[in-house]
């Protein structure tokens, strides 16, 4: 009898998995070996990285997005609806009142994103399409003032996302013209430009704000929001309030409720996993991306992003696999991976292994940025039919 795999989220992390289960559940004569059920609530999938060009007017939308039934083959099919409930002792799933019953479940929801302090009433969220194209549209018509880019909470997925969108902001108002009338200020919790890099890069990435002209408020918890004025705690003053024309937004982000109501969370908030084969502590019973804690440190120890999804997505289907064909799993997750930093025409790349300091900065240069184009390009061709 087939094996049924409940695949939970559709985007990076669950389309990759997908895809993954039905290359190695397959033959040579194109039978499926497995029934592969994606739960995915919208009818189409974002490919997040792309939402700061998005923010700038290089993408549009349709740009960024594809149907999800472009990966209805080979044994996959999608399940369209919020899911109401997981029970991982069962491995069963309800969704649109209807039960499913796994073999497997795979989980790659991504985390919650919710606003902090009415922060949509005044800004936008460039971690979704519509706020990404809202701003945008505030952006074309820009001429002059202070333009805020503000981390609300931490942690949060795409941890170069503020930086990257601060620069490209700043390579956008250039090309407009009005650069000498404008002035862009990132706020940050964090206490220094993307943390989880060693010193160095750290320091590269502040010096490379400064030469763009755009301030950097480091250790600025926000605390709330009017309308043209944020207010934060701060290091040197205990309190600042600081006004701005035009707000672009990380959201809050949590765990998906359901997974604590279904006992999936632990004392990090978050799914926690054996760090290389990213089982929960349910048997056959698996989590990837945003929402997994790799145990054993307490606290996500790598950055939530779309590129580990990918990496934990592979691992995980390959040893289902050889799980189910009675063999024993033979890969485990390593934290490599690689970040590109653009800029609007160059970028530069972080490398390297991200549960260490071992990563490197690469020189600013047009090849990098030419490389995320790329990226972006190969993902929708690797994974979809059409």
């Amino acid at each position: 009898m087939k094996p049924t795999i409940l695949v939970l989220g559709g985007g990076i992390g669950g389309v990759t998995v997908a895809k993954q289960l039905r290359n190695e559940m397959g033959n040579e004569d194109g039978i499926n070996l497995a029934r592969i059920l994606v739960f995915e609530k919208e009818k189409s999938t974002l490919f997040a990285p792309s939402l700061t060009w998005m923010m700038v007017g290089k993408r549009k939308e349709e740009q960024i997005r594809h149907p999800m039934d472009g990966i209805e083959f080979g044994g996959v099919e999608i399940v369209y609806g919020e899911i109401e409930s997981v029970d991982p002792d069962t491995h069963t799933v309800i969704s649109g009142g209807n039960e499913y019953r796994g073999d497997y479940i795979v989980i790659s929801l991504g985390a919650e994103k919710r606003d902090k302090y009415d922060l949509n009433r005044f800004g936008h969220n460039f971690y979704t399409s519509e706020g990404a194209s809202d701003f945008y549209k505030e952006l074309s018509q820009f001429k002059s003032g202070n333009i805020a880019v503000t981390v609300s909470s931490l942690p949060h997925t795409s941890p170069v996302a503020p930086y990257e969108a601060a620069l490209l902001i700043e390579d956008t108002i250039r090309e407009k013209g009005c650069r000498d009338a404008a002035e862009i200020t990132l706020y940050t919790p964090e206490n220094r430009p993307m943390p989880f890099a060693n010193e160095k890069i750290s320091a590269a990435v502040r010096r490379l704000m400064e030469e763009k002209g755009i301030q950097y408020r480091p250790k600025h918890q926000l605390k709330g929001a009017d309308e043209n004025s944020l207010s934060f705690s701060d290091p040197t003053k205990g309190s600042a309030e600081e006004a701005y024309d035009l707000l672009a937004y990380t959201p809050k982000h949590t765990c998906p409720a359901l997974l604590e109501e279904a006992g999936l969370t632990g004392e990090s908030g978050w799914v926690e996993v054996d760090s290389k084969t990213l089982q929960t502590p349910f048997d056959k019973v698996y989590a990837i991306g945003d929402i997994a804690s790799l145990q054993g440190h307490g606290k996500p120890a790598i950055p939530m992003a779309g590129f580990f999804a990918e990496v934990q997505a592979r691992v995980v289907a390959h040893n289902i696999a050889r799980r189910q064909a009675g063999k024993s799993p033979d890969q485990t997750f390593e934290a490599s991976g690689s970040y590109i930093l653009d800029q609007g025409t160059t970028a530069r790349k972080v490398d390297g292994r991200f549960d260490s300091d071992d990563l490197s900065l690469s020189n600013n240069s047009l090849f990098r940025h030419w490389e995320k184009v790329l990226a972006e390009k190969a993902w929708f061709l690797k994974h979809f039919q059409s």
